[in-house]
C-alpha cells in the first residue's frame, strides 16, 4: 500500500512539474484596444441652434477605426426621461437640445470582437445669453433689461428689442432662479420685481431674455396685490421673501424639476407686517414689525413666534427691542448670531443707529440691545439712500452722489474717492469677498475697488446703460 502511495505522489510531482514547465509556451495576442483622446469627463459648449460637431481623436492598432468600430453617441435628456441616439463618427448635429448640462455618452463597439467600451462626457447648451450681465434699470419709471457681453458688449433694452411690449413700472430687485448644483435641468428664471399694482412682477426665460410669464404664477393662490419687498435665496433657488410686507416661503418639499418647487403658498400667519429687511439663520428668521415697532421672530419654518424671545428689562438695556418705538427702517442685515446693526431715519431727518446681540437657536431665544445712538453720518443719510454691509459689520451708503464708508466700532465716518458728476446713486451692491463696489447711477454701472486700504476708486465702467440701474447679475456659464 506504500509502495502505490509513493508511485501516486511521484506521478503528481512529475505532472505538475511538467505544467510549470510548460507555461509560457502559448503565444497570445490580445485584440487592440481602440484609444479615444479628448472626450472622457470633459465638458462641451453647445451653441442653441448651431452645429454641433465632436470629433475626438481615434485610433485602433493593426485596424481602421472608422471599419472596424462603431460608434454610437447618447445624450440624456433628464427632463423628458430619455435618451437622444446619434450613429456614426464624427458627431455632426444641429443641437436643439435646450440650454443647461446634459449627461452624455460615447458608446464604441469593436465589431471584430464585439467588445464594447464607454466614454462618459457633458454637453451644455448655452446661448448668448448664459455668459454675461444683466442689468435692471429705471427709465423714467419704467423697468428696462440690459445685457453686458463678455467683451463689454452693451445690448441696451434687450427685452423689448426682442418682443413687443414693455416691463412693469418701478422696478425693484431682478432674482435669478438657477438650476440646482445636484439637479440637472430643475428651474432657472428670471424675476424682474416690480411695484406696479396693474401689471405686477414677471418671469424671463434667461435663455433668450423673452417673456415667459407673470410673477402671479410662482403662487398657488396669488394675493390681489403683489408689493414686492425684498427676495433671498438658499444653494440658488428661492428660498424666502417679504412680499406685501409679509414673509413668504418657497415650497422645497417637491422634486426639484417639479413644477411646484419654489412656488409660494401662503404667507406665514400672524398679526404682524414686517419690513423687508428680515435675516434668514438657519433657525430662526429675524424681522422688524412696522405694525408693533419691534422686532419679531419665526422658527426655521417659518413659523410666527412674534416677541417670544428674551430681551432684557430697561433700564438695564439702553432700549427694548420689542417696542422700540422706531418706525423706518432703512437697513438691516443681521447676523446669524452676535453683533446686529439697525438703521433708522425718523421723519425729523435724524437716523438713529441701534446694536444688540441675537442669539436666536432652537433651544433659547434672546435679542439683548447693547446700544442707541444718533448714527454718527445720521446729516448725510437721504430719504433714498442705499446701504450695503460687509462680513465684518462695516457699512456703505450713499448720499445723492457720494458714498460714505462707516465702522460702527469707531464710529469712523469717511467719504470714499469716486466722483460721479453729481449723478444721484441709484444702486449699492457688494462682492462676496468684500474687495468691490457696484454703483448704479444714470446711465452707467461703475465697479470700485473696496480691498485693503484702497477708498473706492473707480476700476471699471459700464456706459450705455437706459435710465438708473436698480440691480444686476452676472452669469458665467
Amino acid at each position: 500500500m506504500k509502495k502505490i502511495l509513493l508511485y501516486f505522489l511521484a506521478f503528481a510531482a512529475c505532472l505538475y512539474t511538467s505544467c510549470k514547465k510548460d507555461l509560457g509556451n502559448y503565444n497570445y495576442s490580445p485584440p487592440s484596444e481602440p484609444v479615444i483622446k479628448g472626450i472622457k469627463d470633459v465638458n462641451l459648449s453647445a451653441a442653441i441652434g448651431d452645429s454641433l460637431i465632436i470629433k475626438p481623436e481615434v485610433s485602433l492598432a493593426d485596424a481602421d477605426p472608422l471599419k472596424d468600430l462603431d460608434f454610437e453617441w447618447r445624450i440624456t435628456i433628464i427632463e423628458e426621461l430619455r435618451e437622444a441616439s446619434f450613429k456614426g463618427y464624427p458627431l455632426k448635429m444641429l443641437y436643439n437640445l435646450g440650454t443647461g448640462e446634459r449627461p452624455a455618452r460615447l458608446v464604441v463597439t469593436d465589431k471584430r470582437n464585439g467588445l464594447i467600451y464607454k466614454y462618459n462626457f457633458k454637453i451644455t447648451g448655452v446661448t448668448q445669453f448664459s455668459a454675461g450681465t444683466v442689468i435692471l434699470s429705471n427709465e423714467g419709471g419704467t423697468a428696462k433689461l440690459s445685457f453686458v457681453k463678455p467683451d463689454n458688449t452693451v445690448l441696451a433694452n434687450i427685452y423689448e428689442s426682442l418682443q413687443s411690449g414693455t416691463l412693469p413700472k418701478n422696478p425693484v430687485q431682478l432674482y435669478y432662479s438657477k438650476p440646482l448644483p445636484y439637479q440637472l435641468q430643475s428651474k432657472e428664471e428670471y424675476w424682474v420685481m416690480c411695484d406696479d399694482p396693474t401689471t405686477g412682477s414677471v418671469i424671463v426665460t434667461p435663455s433668450t431674455l423673452q417673456y415667459k410669464d407673470n410673477f402671479k404664477s410662482q403662487f398657488f393662490l396669488p394675493p390681489t396685490t403683489i408689493v414686492p419687498g425684498n427676495l433671498e435665496t438658499f444653494m440658488g433657488t428661492i428660498s424666502h421673501g417679504v412680499i406685501n410686507n409679509k414673509l413668504y416661503i418657497g415650497i422645497q418639499s417637491t422634486a426639484p424639476f417639479a413644477p411646484d418647487y419654489g412656488k409660494f403658498a401662503n404667507e406665514q400667519i400672524g398679526d404682524y407686517q414686517v419690513s423687508p429687511f428680515i435675516t434668514h439663520g438657519g433657525a430662526f428668521y429675524l424681522g422688524y414689525d412696522v405694525k408693533t415697532k419691534g422686532f419679531i421672530t419665526f422658527d426655521g419654518g417659518g413659523n410666527y413666534q412674534g416677541k417670544t424671545y428674551n430681551s432684557g428689562t430697561p433700564p438695564t438695556v439702553p432700549f427694548d427691542p420689542k417696542s422700540t418705538g422706531l418706525s423706518n427702517l432703512v437697513y438691516m442685515k443681521a447676523s446669524s448670531s452676535g453683533t446686529t446693526y439697525a438703521f433708522f431715519r425718523e421723519e425729523d431727518g435724524i437716523t438713529y443707529e441701534l446694536k444688540f446681540n441675537n442669539q436666536l437657536t432652537a433651544d433659547s431665544k434672546s435679542i439683548v440691545a447693547e446700544h442707541k445712538r444718533i448714527f454718527a453720518g445720521s446729516t448725510n443719510v437721504k430719504a433714498d439712500s442705499k446701504w450695503v454691509r460687509n462680513t465684518v459689520n462695516v457699512f456703505y451708503f450713499s448720499s445723492d452722489d457720494k458714498i460714505y464708508r462707516y465702522n460702527p466700532i469707531s464710529e469712523s465716518l469717511e467719504l470714499q474717492e469716486a466722483n460721479f458728476s453729481g449723478k444721484k446713486i441709484s444702486m449699492l451692491k457688494i462682492s462676496a469677498d468684500n474687495n468691490r463696489l457696484y454703483v448704479g447711477v444714470d446711465d452707467a454701472l461703475h465697479t470700485l475697488d473696496i480691498s485693503g486700504d484702497k477708498k473706492g476708486n473707480i476700476l471699471s465702467t459700464i456706459n450705455g446703460i437706459p435710465g438708473a440701474p436698480v440691480d444686476f447679475l452676472t452669469r458665467t456659464n
